[in-house]
């Protein structure tokens, strides 16, 4: 469920009219629900009150300051995969004990900073990452907290570019040596073995990948202690789904459901990572259309944004329903068109052949599902500077970030003298 909203014949965030943004900070921009998000994490967090559990919300899937700001208050923690969003979730609060880091490729000083920082832990993901950290723990006298991340290889039947948990992903340490890894690990002398993290894709619309990868996970966490390896954490990752169209996700509860019977007796705290459920049917992408174009072969209606602003569907072929802003538009004739951006390429595109109602010049119209994996996969491609971000709370909206200017664009940039 979502706070965006057709009331008086247009569509709202909360008790605000998009039209009104669109008005008063100009299109394309992304607007968040306060409210929604709030919701969203509590049904989350509150699903798994009977489990001893640390939410880390998985922040690669929206980092804005404000949003992250808002997480920490409601206690979550945050999944971070570079320096990057170390820096960020600090900045806004999160506290390092519920930092975990992940990501294949954690650079030294990446990793002394989250070592000064003293994150929970580290996530890591191959035999020479493990040597990485020991190695710059030794130099600052410190132990590092690790998790090593297994790849359990379950199909998580979701799109290939974000399935992490087969064979061939360059995720994680492959499950038939991951015993063998966690004694190197233990063996290390500036390393402390704390946990076992799996996470095998995201927008994943059934509870079984989750529980077959699970399983996996505590028969590994048995054999572990077993050999004296106590664990403290496990991390089972996140990637429940949303609703982009018709799919039929899983909530919070039912997964919640389906696991706890196989953790119920688990001597370990649970680690969760979801992103996308959080934030994706939080957030709305404003644009208006510029041009209606009468191709040779198919209409086309050209749009403000573009795939600099939302690359979801050029990268993913990924579906995002997009609504009129004004109701009225609705109930007028349907055409099939491609909704397209100004950007120089054939794969620029928000929708293809989609049966919309007929728009025009000035209309303004709602990508919908766009919380997720918006903003923060944006670029200055052909030079567009990047868009705002928008927060809605209680009858107000608030700029949590600023649309960029041309001098943005140039920023940093210099003309060397033999240029001049």
């Amino acid at each position: 469920m979502h706070d965006f909203q057709y009331r008086n014949g247009e569509l709202y965030c909360e008790d605000v009219p998009l039209s009104r943004i669109a008005k008063e900070v100009g299109t394309p921009c992304y607007v968040y629900s306060h409210h929604t998000l709030v919701r969203h994490f509590r049904v989350y967090d509150g699903a798994f009150k009977n489990i001893p559990h640390i939410v880390a919300f998985a922040m690669k899937a929206n980092s804005n300051l404000a949003v992250l700001r808002l997480m920490a208050k409601e206690g979550s923690g945050v999944d971070i995969v570079s320096g990057g969003e170390l820096f960020r979730a600090l900045k806004a609060g999160v506290p390092p004990a519920k930092i975990v880091f992940a990501g294949v490729g954690k650079k030294p000083d990446e990793i002394r900073d989250a070592l000064n920082a003293d994150i929970l832990m580290f996530n890591v993901e191959s035999s020479a990452e493990l040597q990485a950290i020991n190695e710059v723990a030794a130099s600052m006298g410190m132990k590092a907290r690790v998790a090593l991340r297994i790849n359990p290889d379950i199909d998580p039947k979701t799109h290939p570019y974000i399935s992490t948990g087969l064979k061939k992903s360059k995720f994680g340490i492959a499950a038939d040596r991951a015993i063998e890894e966690f004694k190197n690990a233990a063996a290390f002398s500036n390393i402390k073995v704390v946990g076992l993290h799996a996470h095998i894709g995201s927008q994943l619309t059934q509870v079984t990948p989750f529980v077959e990868s699970l399983k996996k996970v505590l028969t590994m966490v048995q054999t572990l202690a077993e050999q004296g390896i106590p664990l403290r954490y496990v991390n089972i990752g996140g990637g429940l789904g949303i609703t982009y169209s018709d799919e039929t996700p899983p909530e919070p509860k039912d997964l919640a459901e389906a696991i706890s019977p196989l953790v119920r007796d688990l001597k370990c705290v649970l680690i969760m990572e979801p992103g996308r459920v959080i934030v994706g049917n939080a957030g709305v992408m404003l644009t208006k259309v510029l041009y209606a174009k009468d191709g040779e072969a198919k209409r086309f209606l050209i749009v403000d944004a573009a795939m600099n602003d939302l690359i979801r569907p050029s990268l993913y072929d990924a579906y995002h329903d997009i609504r009129p802003v004004y109701e009225k538009v609705t109930q007028g004739e349907k055409k099939t068109v491609d909704v397209v951006g100004p950007v120089c390429e054939s794969g620029d595109f928000l929708a293809k052949d989609r049966v919309m109602p007929a728009m025009g010049a000035g209309d303004l119209m709602a990508v919908m599902s766009a919380g997720a994996y918006g903003f923060v996969m944006s670029s200055n491609y052909n030079s567009r500077p990047r868009i705002p971000e928008v927060l809605v709370h209680e009858g107000q909206y608030h700029v949590i970030r600023s649309r960029e200017t041309y001098e943005d664009l140039v920023r940093g940039e210099q003309v060397p003298e033999f240029l001049s």
